[in-house]
């Protein structure tokens, strides 16, 4: 039986505010072992960590991401969401990969937004940063955009990368396997289509899947045999993968 891997949904954002320096220094010290994260473009054309397309929901400020430069972007709090925070800033793609590739051994899942913005040259700019710190070998790329995974794949072929998607599509994995890629990335209630796992392990494709807050649905996704669980709670997840793990060697 493979480990089952815990990754923390734009970091430990049920604790801190999400895809923050913060939510991700947490996220490590909860013993995840990955980070999930949202990469968009500044108008400068800087690689920034945030999930919306706006920032309003998550900071001070109102507008549109792309029509911000990064000082711009730079000068809202990014607390909204968890208040109790007195300050949060939004990072850059580099700062963080830096601090995971220094401070870290976790794997980083970077989801490209370009489900409502194209962000012409964001693929082509984050997987060369990518290769430029040396992180290619602990990031798997992942979009709702599949034209974006394969415009990844055309800059690397090498590239980990996985398809998001949400429900009520036929024969997924069959799509996955066709397309090449390593993993798809759906939503919890996907697997409760008919065979789906099964077809999943035919095709030899892992399954992260999104997002898990509940602990009973983390035993299920465990007892399920996915490769990763994410979510907002990395620590319950760690501990629940962990006992399921220890009663799964007795039995």
């Amino acid at each position: 039986m493979h480990k089952i891997k815990v990754w923390s949904h734009r970091g430990a954002s049920g604790y801190a505010p999400e895809n923050t320096m913060e939510a991700y220094i947490l996220a490590h010290q909860y013993g995840a072992d990955g980070i999930e994260l949202d990469v968009q473009l500044s108008r400068d054309g800087v690689i920034v960590v945030i999930h919306d397309e706006k920032v309003d929901r998550t900071s001070n400020g109102k507008g549109l991401v792309r029509e911000y430069t990064l000082k711009q972007l730079r000068g809202f709090n990014y607390n909204r969401t968890k208040p109790e925070h007195f300050q949060a800033g939004i990072p850059t793609l580099e700062e963080v990969l830096l601090y995971i590739r220094d401070k870290t051994n976790m794997t980083v899942n970077i989801e490209l937004k370009t489900g409502v913005y194209f962000y012409p040259g964001l693929e082509e700019k984050t997987v060369e940063l990518v290769r430029a710190l040396g992180m290619g070998e602990r990031v798997i790329y992942s979009s709702f955009n599949h034209y974006s995974i394969q415009r990844v794949r055309q800059f690397d072929p090498q590239a980990e990368v996985g398809l998001l998607y949400s429900e009520g599509f036929i024969d997924v994995p069959g799509y996955a396997a066709r397309l090449g890629v390593n993993a798809l990335h759906p939503s919890w209630r996907c697997l409760q289509y008919p065979d789906y796992m099964e077809d999943c392990r035919r095709h030899q494709l892992d399954v992260n899947v999104w997002t898990i807050n509940n602990e009973d649905l983390m035993r299920q996704m465990c007892k399920a045999g996915v490769h990763a669980i994410i979510t907002n709670y990395p620590d319950k997840a760690v501990r629940v993968r962990d006992e399921f793990e220890r009663t799964f060697a007795q039995v």
